[in-house]
C-alpha cells in the first residue's frame, strides 16, 4: 500500500507515518518543503504546496492508495487537493479538527452527527468550509473522501494546557516549578479529552485503505476524560510539586487577552471551556483495534522526561506571558478588596 502525506512531520503526522513505515510495511512518501528531514525509508517530495503548477508537476505519473492532507486550514486548500488529487487516489483523508462541533453542543457527548458550527473561532468555521466542500465532491462525483477529527493531541515534546502564551506550554510548567499561582479557565471542573499521538496513530492508519470509511467522517481521541483540573494536577504531580491553581472565567481571559495578542476566545470560549466527551463508536466499529494505550498520567511522564532532557528544543521562557499572569491574577485579588 502507497501513502502521500501533505505535510508528515508535525504532532499528530509523525506518528502516524511512523505506525506505518515501522509496524504496516506501507510504501510513504512525504510532500512538503523539506524544512524537517525525512524519517528513514521514507520518500521525499520537496515542494511548496501553494505553488500547485509545480506541485502537479512533481506529482506526474504517480498514484497513492491514500493521500493525506494534514496542512489544510482553508477552503482554497481543499480546492487544490481536488484539483490535484481527482482520479490519482483511491482515498483522500483531509484532517479537520474537532473544535469544529457546535459549542456549546447541545449535549456534552459529541458523535459525528453533532452539528458543526463555530462562531467562536475562524479556525474552526474554515475547516467546516473545507469539509463541506469535499464532501459535496463525494456526493456529487464520487471523491473519495474521508474526514478525521483530532481533538487534543500531543506527543513527547508538548504538554496540554488551557491557557498559554504565544511561545506554547513552558512558561507554565515554570510556574508550577517555581511555585507560583497558575491560572486554570473556569472552575476547572468542566470535562475534557487528552490522546497521546501514538493512539490517534492506531485510529488514523485503520481508516487508511478502509472502504468502510469512504464518504464517512470520524473523530479520533482516546477514551480518557480528565477535568481541567485533573490535567494540572497531574502535570504538577508528574514534576513533584504542589499545584497552586487560581480559577479565572473564560469570559475575562478573552477579554483581558485580546489586546496582548492570545486568542482566548476562539481557544477558550470556542473549545476548551467547554465540556466534551466523545463517543468513539463509530471509529471502534470501523478500526475494531482502536484503544486507549496510553494514560494522560503516563504521556505526561513521557513528555517531561523528553523536555527537560532537552531545555534549548523544548523549554521557550515566555516573559510576556508570566507577566500577564500576574498582572490578571494580581486585578482579581485587587477586585475582591475594593468591592
Amino acid at each position: 500500500m502507497k501513502a502521500l502525506f501533505i505535510g508528515g512531520t508535525g504532532t499528530i503526522s509523525t506518528a502516524v507515518v511512523r505506525r506505518l513505515t515501522e509496524e504496516l510495511g506501507w510504501e510513504v512518501w512525504l510532500l512538503n518543503r523539506g524544512s524537517r528531514p525525512a524519517p528513514a525509508g521514507v520518500h521525499q517530495i520537496t515542494a511548496d504546496m501553494g505553488d500547485e503548477v509545480d506541485v502537479e508537476r512533481k506529482l506526474e505519473g504517480l498514484s497513492f492508495d491514500t493521500v493525506c492532507e494534514f496542512i489544510g486550514f482553508r477552503l482554497s486548500d481543499a480546492e487544490r487537493d481536488y484539483r490535484l488529487f481527482r482520479g490519482k487516489t483511491r482515498q483522500y483523508i483531509f484532517t479537520s479538527s474537532a473544535s469544529a462541533y457546535h459549542k456549546p453542543a447541545a449535549s456534552y457527548v459529541i458523535t459525528e452527527g453533532t452539528a458543526l458550527a463555530n462562531p467562536h473561532w475562524q479556525y474552526s468555521r474554515e475547516k467546516i468550509a473545507c469539509e463541506e466542500f469535499l464532501m459535496r465532491k463525494y456526493r456529487e462525483e464520487g471523491f473519495p473522501v474521508t474526514i478525521v477529527r483530532p481533538s487534543h493531541t500531543y506527543d513527547e515534546r508538548h504538554i496540554p494546557l488551557g491557557v498559554h502564551g504565544k511561545n506554547g506550554f513552558w512558561q507554565v510548567i515554570q510556574r508550577m516549578l517555581d511555585g507560583k499561582l497558575v491560572i486554570i479557565q473556569g472552575d476547572g471542573s468542566s470535562l475534557w479529552t487528552l490522546t497521546f499521538n501514538r493512539d490517534f496513530a492506531i485510529g488514523y492508519t485503520g481508516l487508511m485503505g478502509n472502504h468502510h470509511a469512504i464518504g464517512e467522517a470520524f473523530h479520533i481521541t482516546g477514551d480518557e476524560t480528565l477535568t481541567w483540573d485533573q490535567i494540572y494536577a497531574t502535570i504538577a504531580d508528574a514534576l513533584g510539586v504542589e499545584l497552586h491553581a487560581y480559577h479565572v472565567s473564560s469570559e475575562y481571559l478573552s477579554a483581558v487577552g485580546d489586546k496582548y495578542g492570545f486568542d482566548f476566545e476562539g481557544s477558550l470560549i470556542g473549545d476548551k471551556s467547554v465540556s466534551v466527551v466523545f463517543d468513539n463508536s463509530k471509529l471502534k466499529r470501523a478500526v475494531p483495534d482502536m484503544r486507549t494505550t496510553v494514560r494522560f498520567d503516563q504521556g505526561v511522564r513521557i513528555a517531561l522526561d523528553y523536555i527537560l532532557s532537552h531545555p534549548e528544543e523544548c523549554q521557550n521562557p515566555d516573559p510576556e506571558f508570566d507577566a500577564w499572569c500576574d498582572r490578571v491574577i494580581a486585578a482579581l485579588e485587587a477586585s475582591k478588596v475594593q468591592i
